[in-house]
């Protein structure tokens, strides 16, 4: 676990894995949009502030999904809405922040929206793959605990620590999971790493209270974005031979690749959330999966969501393929 990766000479700065592995994640991005969208664009610059839009409005989304969602942490400081450093994103919010902002740029330039829209999803879930490895480092998104041979351990006071130390009735734990002595806490609060004794600081690290293996979640979830970023270019490649041959081949139409990301995503985060230990369970009037985490039922709305998408553009004709669709 590694937040912070150094610190810049002569500044408080430092850069945070989190954030450094979303830019490297965005870069491998744009080169695989701008490789893919050489045959559609006009001007490639297009297609790279296109991208921007699409980082931008993504990190916004995020902030103002997580916000939403744990709107009673900062109803009494808004201000600290503005605290990304201080990190709360949740990436299904980043997704339809950049959809919705793509959208508007590539109506307002008269862009072939659903040729665009394929392979900026192609790119996006590479963003995701590097994006979850930065999770990894931050140490946050993280699993339940597993007797695995590649289960992890974080260290004292990561966020999986933190959790395992204390009840939480959201995910309907009612004792720890890790029962510290009460001398481990401070008003209630566990104790800063340089404030225990040396005993407490060697149970904490390789005695008995050091923190118990989880399923390594962000790299399952990096692995599987790799996965279907594969598999999405696959489809993609298939459909374009079948638009250029003008092959009647199911489900080839543009936007298909698009709409099977939501199918993938929506099946594949579904069943991860099983193994993570740290998104409450909610319930409410539109919970679809009662006890589900918030994710799960995203995950069920967008796999219904791609589902009719797919459907809806089967019966849409292909449109211009040209380079000048404007």
């Amino acid at each position: 676990m590694h937040p912070e990766l150094f610190r810049i000479p002569f500044t408080p700065l430092t850069v945070k894995s989190y954030g450094l592995m979303l830019v490297i994640g965005f870069l491998a991005a744009v080169h695989i949009i701008r490789r893919l969208s050489k045959n559609i664009t006009p001007d490639p610059q297009m297609i790279t502030n296109a991208s921007l839009y699409c980082l931008i409005s993504g990190v916004i989304g995020a902030r103002l999904f997580y916000v939403i969602h744990y709107y009673d942490s900062f109803k009494d400081n808004f201000i600290r809405v503005f605290a990304i450093w201080e990190g709360g994103l949740e990436l299904l919010g980043g997704v339809l922040g950049a959809i919705l902002i793509i959208v508007l740029y590539l109506r307002y330039h008269k862009l072939p929206i659903r040729q665009y829209l394929d392979i900026l999803l192609i790119g996006l879930m590479m963003t995701l793959a590097f994006g979850r490895i930065g999770c990894f480092l931050n140490g946050c998104c993280f699993g339940k605990p597993a007797e695995l041979p590649w289960a992890v351990r974080f260290p004292y006071g990561s966020y999986a620590y933190t959790s395992q130390v204390e009840p939480n009735p959201l995910r309907n734990r009612t004792s720890p999971q890790l029962k510290l002595p009460s001398d481990f806490f401070e008003e209630g609060v566990l104790k800063p790493f340089n404030k225990l004794s040396a005993e407490q600081k060697e149970a904490v690290t390789t005695g008995p209270y050091r923190c118990l293996p989880v399923h390594p979640t962000e790299l399952y979830s990096s692995m599987d974005a790799v996965i279907l970023t594969i598999l999405l270019y696959l489809f993609w490649k298939r459909s374009q031979k079948a638009q250029q041959s003008q092959n009647a081949k199911i489900f080839a139409k543009p936007g298909s690749t698009f709409a099977l990301m939501f199918i993938l995503y929506g099946f594949v985060r579904f069943f991860e959330e099983f193994f993570r230990d740290d998104n409450p369970f909610e319930y409410g009037w539109w919970t679809i999966y009662k006890g589900g985490t918030i994710s799960q039922n995203i995950a069920i709305y967008m796999f219904v969501f791609g589902v009719i998408l797919i459907m809806v553009f089967q019966r849409m004709p292909i449109g211009n393929l040209s380079k000048n669709a404007k």
